[in-house]
């Protein structure tokens, strides 16, 4: 962990060197190596904004006071000629620079319309910049200006940015430091409560405090993967408890009653055959549990694949029903169902069957001693179907609405569920629904009536 902590801190560092000796590589080329050919340009498109000024305005009464302030104004100095002969010069222009020089003469004798000269002083060993111009017939201009030598300040420059350079590498290793730390700090406890995480410990305390937004991302997704792992956790602890004791009771059952029948009962024709049936019906549920928790994998891992078909959702519900004459006529039950026109739906007929096979199972297991279950169909719109399947019993409180799709799930953990169903049949439904990509949920008031409900597409 120090490693990579260390590793974290060089690139940081490396980086920001980088970045700084860029920035400084920049300034030295600009400042130092550049410096003259930079100013010497400036000056040159000063002289092309004088030269047009005075393009403009030379013909103005009093131009002379005004070419005397750009003059002064710019440092420059500004003739005109008529011809050969002087009209003017300008209060910035020394002696030397008012002569008829060879250039200006091969310029008027020319009669040119404007060229530029750079030319040096030898006694002072200077750059002089001239740009001659034809203002009109026989009057020719011209601005020079004598660029100011520029080692000094080149060698006052070097200091100076040799002073930053040193400056701006101790920042950066001091800001590498104290960035890299308060990146490599959060990321390490991360990491450790990551490991904990890992290994089973889903109760750590994921609560760093960091400014840094992808920081706080990925801790906050950490805290909810360790939320999210413990109640799995806590499901698959619950739903092997729950199986092992479905599994236990049935087993315990039919090993007792076929010792019965081959200890006691073997000779009595109607107690062995009693014994044999409950070996027999216990068996079934056994089978059922079974075969249930295969189905709800088969979901999980989204190797069911749908068989569409339409047909009537009235009709469905009707043959289903035939299934559970025996608890109306010995159990007391009144399942209600009163539709009778045809309502297609497009769907899997056989997975459809299984949802509303276990919903009414599950009205069923919870309904009060008045015992009646309710079925309605509902044409919503053009496109959509609702089943709503009501009992009368406990209810549910709303907090534990969204939990009761989880496998093995009671509304109350004390309840003991009768033998219909096998406790995951409210799983199983999800998972179908979810596969039709259907709307469904529940309604439902403590101590009186729960709806559970949920949508179809017609064709």
């Amino acid at each position: 962990m120090k490693q990579i902590m260390n590793s974290l801190n060089l690139k940081v560092l490396k980086y920001l060197i980088i970045f700084s000796l860029t920035l400084l590589a920049v300034l030295w080329f600009l400042q130092v190596v550049s410096l003259s050919k930079f100013y010497e340009l400036s000056v040159k498109n000063e002289i092309d904004n004088v030269v047009n000024e005075i393009k403009e305005r030379y013909k103005e009464n009093n131009y002379e006071d005004y070419l005397n302030e750009i003059s002064f104004k710019n440092n420059m100095c500004i003739e005109i000629y008529d011809n050969v002969s002087a009209l003017y010069s300008s209060i910035s222009c020394y002696k030397e620079s008012i002569k008829l020089t060879k250039e200006k003469r091969d310029f008027i004798f020319n009669n040119r319309e404007h060229q530029g000269y750079e030319l040096v002083d030898k006694k002072v060993n200077s750059k002089i910049l001239m740009y001659g111009f034809k203002l009109e017939n026989q009057k020719f201009a011209f601005v020079q200006v004598m660029l100011e030598p520029v080692n000094s300040t080149v060698h006052i420059l070097k200091n100076q940015l040799l002073i930053v350079s040193i400056f701006v590498g101790l920042l950066s290793i001091i800001m590498a430091f104290f960035i890299s730390r308060k990146i490599a700090k959060p990321i390490e406890k991360i990491t450790e409560n990551a490991k904990k995480v890992a290994n089973g410990e889903y109760d750590v305390e994921i609560d760093y405090k960091t400014t840094v937004s992808e920081i706080k991302d990925l801790n906050e997704t950490l805290k909810y993967t360790s939320e999210e792992l413990a109640k799995t956790e806590n499901l698959r602890r619950e739903l092997l408890s729950n199986v092992s004791h479905d599994l236990k009771t049935p087993l315990t059952m039919i090993k007792a009653y076929a010792e019965m029948v081959r200890d006691l009962t073997y000779n009595n024709k109607k107690k062995r055959e009693a014994n044999l049936n409950v070996i027999i019906e216990e068996s079934d549920r056994l089978n059922l549990l079974v075969n249930d928790i295969l189905e709800l994998s088969k979901y999980q891992s989204n190797t069911i694949k749908l068989e569409y078909s339409e047909f009537d959702i009235n009709d469905l519900i009707k043959e289903i029903l035939k299934r559970y004459s025996i608890y109306i006529d010995k159990e007391g039950y009144k399942i209600l169902f009163k539709n009778k026109k045809v309502i297609m739906v497009y769907a899997d007929r056989k997975r459809i069957s299984q949802v509303i096979y276990n919903l009414l199972n599950n009205a069923i297991n919870y309904s009060n001693e008045e015992k009646i279950i309710d079925i309605e169909v509902i044409d919503k719109d053009n496109e959509n179907i609702e089943v709503k399947i009501t009992n009368k019993g406990e209810g549910i409180k709303e907090e534990e609405i969204q939990l009761i799709w989880d496998k093995y799930y009671k509304v109350d953990k004390t309840y003991s569920r009768v033998q219909v169903g096998t406790g995951i049949g409210l799983s199983i439904v999800k998972n179908i629904l979810d596969l039709h990509n259907s709307k469904y949920g529940v309604t439902s008031k403590l101590n009186d009536k729960t709806t559970f409900y949920f949508e179809l597409k017609k064709r």
